[in-house]
């Protein structure tokens, strides 16, 4: 595995990462059941004291179709920054891709939902400009990010473990 490829790698996926996020956070997308499902539920609850109630737990469809829309991007991704560093192997597709989603699971919880989510009002859903103690909650975004955030990494890194192999 040639690492330095795979630092590059990771930071590309930052990028990538954090692009579509911005993408799916603009306008009125950002109210969208499978982006409030990622707020913490005190800010959803108030966000639903002056907006329609729509279902945004892990069972929603909305929330379920975009799961299963991002594990399929990320499997796409992953495969190729694999086959990139050098995976030959099952084993070594895996752990390159599980690798890179503990990175991109970190990025995302130390930075972008403790940072800059948490500190810039543009991200913040209508109604609650107000709760700055609650966009700022890090142990809800850390549960996130170990539970089910880990257990979501495995399933993009078996497949592109898989395809690797098959490769």
């Amino acid at each position: 595995m040639i690492w330095y490829v795979f630092v590059i790698e990771a930071i590309i996926f930052a990028a990538i990462f954090t692009t579509i996020l911005f993408t799916l956070y603009r306008g009125e997308r950002m109210y969208r059941p499978e982006c409030i499902h990622n707020y913490p539920p005190d800010i959803q609850e108030e966000y639903f004291k002056t907006h329609e109630k729509v279902d945004v737990s892990y069972k929603s469809k909305n929330v379920v179709l975009a799961k299963s829309c991002g594990i399929l991007v990320f499997t796409a991704i992953l495969t190729v920054c694999a086959k990139v560093v050098g995976a030959a192997t099952f084993w070594q597709g895996f752990g390159i891709a599980f690798g890179l989603m503990v990175w991109i699971g970190a990025y995302d919880t130390f930075f972008l939902d403790w940072v800059l989510f948490a500190n810039v009002k543009k991200f913040r859903l209508e109604g609650t400009e107000h709760m700055d103690k609650a966009y700022h909650q890090k142990w809800f975004h850390l549960k996130g990010c170990i539970f089910p955030g880990l257990v979501f990494a495995v399933i993009p890194a078996a497949l592109v473990g898989v395809f690797i192999e098959l490769m």
